[in-house]
């Protein structure tokens, strides 16, 4: 599903226009991507938790040329279903 496919069941399932459903989903897409730069976790009880998860420094390998690399530590953003959720997609 794509944004836009996913803005029109929201326009119709909440019955209102599509530019309002539009502005719901960017502004809900917005303010999770906010508080994961913030290091904060977003829990939607029922839903799933939006959480940073870091990856620590380590050695790499170029593929190319065999020679080690340093790979930086990052921080990875990760979804985790809840209970629910995966209840309804195992039905």
């Amino acid at each position: 599903m794509t944004k836009s496919e996913l803005v029109k069941t929201v326009a119709e399932q909440a019955g209102i226009d599509s530019k309002k459903a539009d502005k719901a989903v960017s502004a809900l897409f917005d303010a999770i991507k906010q508080a994961l730069i913030e290091g904060d976790r977003v829990q939607v009880i029922g839903f799933g938790t939006f959480e940073n998860r870091v990856r620590s420094a380590r050695k790499g390998r170029n593929p190319r040329t065999g020679e080690e690399i340093d790979i930086k530590a990052s921080k990875l953003p990760s979804f985790k279903a809840g209970k629910a959720l995966k209840e309804a997609v195992n039905f």
